[in-house]
């Protein structure tokens, strides 16, 4: 039997409505039998009426719709001072609606950053959070001992937008009641379990220090033009945008949009540094053993690294 689902848009540019629109693995078509899911409600596939959408919510409501899957995309915008009003559905603010939904879902999804931690509504002067976080922090809308039907917290899948085939596949594994290992950020470990630096076809410029201050070499992007690939655990060159490319593979610093507290308040494509030596150093590493190794890694750097005459 299908799993219901109702996705809502908050607080958010609907950009990842847009990447499931071009999900190619599976297709939006092949979706619900994949997932084996049967989407109640979604704002741009729907094409029901107001009247229908409200008689919808008035059944999911009363109990008479079972709700097993709740997607959320954006963050909840709860401003001014708490009342939700810049956010509203027919007059009634949309955290209410959220709140309500998820009261009565098996399953609470957030589909990207926003509607994980917040993301870029957060400095919006909206009153914007995520449902169960407030970047770094637990808590968000929806509080920190909030759990749906199942007893699973809200499960996130970062990403700006998320990955289609994350969402995808969190649909097809929730639906099953497949069991997610989630990190301390409710991230399913599936997906969220490896750097972005893991599977960079640049790693072995990374290794010898070969550092490029500018765009369009195959070098290094971590040591001048901020790439945050060390820092960040996401899939995005496990599984390939498309199955072609990801960031790093055209030539763009990874940005750390799948991390707690995207966007930060720094320059995208600097490098922050002291002494020409990162502040944000990669994840497990120690700056007197970082300095060491990279004084004698750049040292050893083979010529046809150094020369990196190859284009990207």
């Amino acid at each position: 039997m299908s799993k219901s689902v109702y996705w809502i848009q908050c607080g958010a540019c609907g950009g990842d409505s847009m990447a499931l629109l071009g999900s190619n693995d599976p297709d939006l078509i092949e979706l619900p039998v994949s997932a084996g899911v049967e989407f109640l409600w979604h704002p741009t596939l729907s094409n029901g009426s107001e009247a229908e959408h409200r008689e919808l919510l008035a059944a999911i409501d009363s109990g008479d719709v079972p709700l097993d899957i709740l997607v959320v995309e954006g963050a909840v915008v709860t401003g001014p001072d708490g009342t939700g009003r810049f956010d509203q559905v027919d007059g009634v603010p949309r955290k209410d609606l959220v709140a309500r939904l998820a009261s009565r879902a098996e399953d609470v999804v957030a589909a990207g950053t926003c509607a994980g931690f917040g993301g870029v509504v957060v400095d919006g002067g909206v009153g914007g959070t995520g449902l169960q976080f407030h970047r770094e922090a637990p808590g968000g809308f929806l509080g920190e001992e909030f759990r749906a039907g199942s007893g699973r917290p809200v499960i996130n899948l970062p990403g700006c937008p998320a990955p289609p085939w994350v969402v995808a596949e969190a649909l097809i594994a929730v639906s099953r009641g497949t069991a997610l290992t989630l990190n301390e950020f409710h991230m399913p470990e599936e997906w969220y379990g490896m750097l972005v630096h893991q599977g960079c076809t640049r790693n072995e410029y990374h290794e010898f220090r070969v550092e490029d201050a500018d765009f369009g070499s195959p070098g290094c992007l971590y040591f001048h033009l901020g790439c945050l690939g060390p820092l960040t655990y996401a899939s995005c060159n496990k599984a390939l945008w498309v199955g072609r490319t990801s960031r790093t593979r055209a030539g763009v610093p990874c940005v750390g949009c799948a991390r707690p507290d995207f966007p930060r308040p720094y320059p995208f494509f600097l490098t922050r540094a002291l002494e020409g030596v990162p502040l944000d150093l990669p994840v497990g590493v120690d700056r007197a053993h970082f300095m060491a190794y990279k004084i004698m890694a750049e040292a050893a750097a083979p010529e046809r690294l150094r020369s990196r005459t190859t284009k990207v």
